[in-house]
């Protein structure tokens, strides 16, 4: 849940289990010092045996700015911080002692410890929705997560929008610019995606009233959410339907299930995981 601190909550989940993949989804930057940030994902990379992907963000919501008294920098300045913060923590997961001169940070001679078991270094997740984010994410990260734009540093209709079919196909390919920028191919970057509305529903009846019913709460048209990659209502099949197409003609190959409210518990969607399976 969003009310765990991220790095600790993977941490006793690394010792909880064997096999799964431990995320953040994402950490904000302005929050942790990307040293400090290094040091936590090395050493979880380390007592997790290499389950461990770094999840990272330049901070959005206005709101958190406010309640932890911390300046809301343009979104501008704020992506620079990122992309400085990725440079330092992927210097850090070198062999080397690592030194860095810009303008947010400066590092100076300094051995990134522990050696992560994963290397060069474990994965990079980014994620989000403006140009000039999902490019640095196509030229930086491992696994790139395509959201709306939050540049109002609020939630909204106006995220909604930004998720419709056209709107994703163009952040995709915002994506794919940045990866050709770095000499990379767009098949070495893995597309993933935030179902921020998922309800598996007895019947397809059920599913269409659902959908009407929230749409009428974000006071969107009902098409807009049956429509949208970023949402998934319906039976079991269709929801493998669903999945399935996103991920033959948009390439998604990993999806984020927000289980908040107003979505059912994580449990519910067992028959769904099942049947992909």
């Amino acid at each position: 849940g969003y009310e765990f601190e991220p790095m600790v909550a993977l941490t006793a989940a690394s010792g909880a289990t064997t096999s799964a993949r431990l995320q953040t989804g994402v950490l904000g930057n302005d929050y942790r010092h990307p040293v400090l940030v290094h040091r936590m994902a090395a050493l979880l990379d380390v007592v997790s045996g290499g389950r461990f992907v770094l999840g990272m963000g330049a901070g959005w919501m206005t709101s958190d700015y406010q309640a932890a008294g911390l300046d809301l920098d343009p979104p501008a300045v704020r992506i620079d911080r990122l992309e400085e913060a990725i440079a330092v923590v992927k210097g850090l997961f070198a062999d080397a002692p690592f030194t860095f001169a810009g303008e947010h940070y400066r590092i100076s001679d300094l051995d990134g410890l522990p050696k992560p078991v994963q290397r060069p270094h474990p994965p990079l997740f980014l994620g989000g929705g403006s140009p000039r984010v999902l490019r640095l994410a196509g030229r930086e990260a491992n696994v790139v997560g395509v959201n709306a734009s939050l540049r109002r540093g609020t939630l909204g209709t106006h995220a909604i929008r930004d998720l419709s079919p056209d709107r994703v196909v163009e952040k995709i390919g915002w994506v794919h610019e940045g990866a050709r920028a770095a000499g990379r191919s767009p098949g070495d970057v893995e597309l993933e995606i935030n179902l921020w509305l998922a309800r598996i529903t007895r019947t397809v009846d059920d599913g269409r009233d659902f959908l009407e019913r929230m749409a009428a709460t974000h006071e969107v048209e009902p098409a807009i959410l049956a429509e949208s990659p970023s949402v998934l209502v319906g039976t079991v099949e269709q929801c493998v339907e669903a999945l399935q197409q996103r991920r033959e003609e948009l390439g998604f190959t990993c999806i984020q299930l927000d289980a908040g409210h107003p979505n059912p518990r994580i449990d519910d969607f067992a028959p769904l995981i099942a049947a992909l399976s």
